[in-house]
């Protein structure tokens, strides 16, 4: 079985190759944003819109975690994809055995952090009156699914490294699938009328179930990545350093994501200050938005990189820039059909999270969404060569690729943006940033083909 899919990933044609690695990352990425948007729905429909607040009050923590299972999944697939195409088994077990560790003990820490400083974490990441309720309901329960949800992050993107797709995606889709499911009965009155706590329970047991299946069949006899439970507690420091130094460039964009969302926030609740809850969850659901609409162009890219990983291992570089230059190609139409969309259909959307149809929600959350979409084609650049320099190992050029956008450029254009154009400055700087980071990228990306190119014999 092992000898099948080396074949595979370093002898069937690249195209379909990627096609058939992607489609179900796309499919289980889509079912899983699906599921945040139905649970923004839900809770619109169950609390009012004022409750989707609480979403993107309690982000931050969960996209912390995300980060923390991202770059330890990410880093451990890269290391075991190369092992895997040099035939170095000693190295696939260790990243393996010592990437569910790490991610163990990570995850319950930030998890115990978090409950500790709960009211204060919650104030800081923007917060007020009007919500604040809502978030501290739905965070408390979240956090006993952050670990389960975090390990099935990083053996999803183990299972895709070791060549089986079908099993990351059918975790993502029972997790999904079972949330969709749960929400109506812990949320509504029909059911245990909980609100916005209901949503959060049926979160924590959907995670957890979606765990326990990714993590049986790791287990399992088909498997290549040999989970040894009786020495998991072994930390080898070694492998460790280099998943997370790989990792790292996903960590940093996904915290600094998690801090931009705190900040922008906190603009909010500066420059709105006599309506603050309805910019954030205005903003809440523009999130979930992106997260949908967005997540095909990331599946696909995550179809690539056991592809680029296991052919850059193995050297065969004609296969890296045909797979690259195909992947290039698909991803930047997507994103602009996804513009086109956007700019169409943006005020339909929002009606979907505003049940009695506020005016003020709706036309405003709308024109922002509308304002964002400008720059989606542009972060094509920045999302494939990220990917590809952590499928190779080059950590340091991923960090650079990562920090351009919400660091270097996002968090000061919002600042200077809303003192000129106060609430509406928030959703100029997203264009700005991902059209300047784009271009950038896109020059590197040039840059890094060219030389591959002439890498081939």
């Amino acid at each position: 079985m092992n000898e099948e899919r080396s074949r595979m990933l370093g002898n069937m044609d690249v195209k379909k190759l990627l096609i058939k690695l992607s489609i179900p990352a796309i499919i289980a990425m889509m079912v899983n944003a699906l599921y945040n948007l139905v649970d923004t729905v839900f809770i619109a429909w169950g609390a009012g819109e004022i409750a989707i607040g609480a979403l993107a009050i309690a982000f931050p923590v969960q996209m912390i975690v995300l980060a923390i299972g991202i770059m330890i999944g990410i880093g451990s697939a890269s290391v075991f994809s190369r092992a895997y195409g040099r035939g170095d088994e000693d190295a696939m077990v260790r990243s393996v055995n010592t990437a569910i560790f790490l991610n163990l003990l990570l995850s319950v820490f930030v998890s115990v952090v978090t409950y500790i400083f709960l009211e204060e974490l919650l104030y800081f990441f923007g917060a007020s009156s009007g919500n604040i309720d809502y978030a501290r309901e739905y965070l408390l329960f979240i956090l006993v699914a952050l670990p389960p949800f975090s390990l099935s992050i990083v053996l999803n993107n183990l299972t895709r490294a070791e060549g089986r797709p079908h099993i990351a995606m059918i975790s993502l889709i029972i997790g999904a699938g079972l949330n969709i499911l749960l929400d109506p009965f812990f949320i509504f009155d029909f059911g245990l009328g909980l609100g916005v706590r209901g949503a959060a329970i049926a979160t924590a047991i959907s995670k957890s179930v979606s765990f326990i299946y990714v993590f049986s069949r790791a287990l399992g006899p088909n498997s290549a990545l040999a989970i040894r439970l009786r020495t998991i507690y072994k930390l080898d420091l070694k492998m460790a350093y280099e998943i997370v130094t790989v990792g790292m460039p996903t960590f940093v964009r996904n915290t600094l994501g998690a801090i931009l969302v705190v900040i922008v926030n906190r603009l909010i609740n500066h420059y709105a200050p006599m309506n603050p809850e309805i910019y954030v969850s205005i903003y809440g659901v523009i999130t979930r938005l992106i997260m949908f609409t967005l997540m095909p162009g990331f599946g696909l890219v995550q179809g690539l990189q056991p592809i680029v990983g296991f052919n850059y291992g193995a050297e065969f570089h004609r296969r890296l820039f045909d797979v690259i230059s195909f992947t290039t190609r698909l991803l930047f139409g997507y994103l602009f059909g996804v513009t086109v969309l956007v700019l169409l259909f943006a005020r339909p959307l929002f009606i979907l999270f505003s049940p009695d149809v506020d005016e003020v929600f709706v036309e405003n959350g709308a024109t922002a969404f509308r304002i964002v979409a400008l720059g989606f084609s542009m972060i094509t650049f920045q999302i494939l060569l990220s990917s590809v320099y952590q499928a190779m190992g080059y950590a340091f050029r991923a960090f650079l690729v990562a920090v351009s956008r919400q660091f270097v450029l996002f968090i000061p254009l919002a600042f200077m943006f809303t003192y000129l154009f106060s609430v509406r400055g928030i959703w100029l700087a997203f264009v700005a940033a991902d059209v300047t980071a784009g271009a950038l990228s896109l020059l590197v990306y040039l840059y890094e083909m060219k030389d591959l190119k002439q890498k081939i014999v």
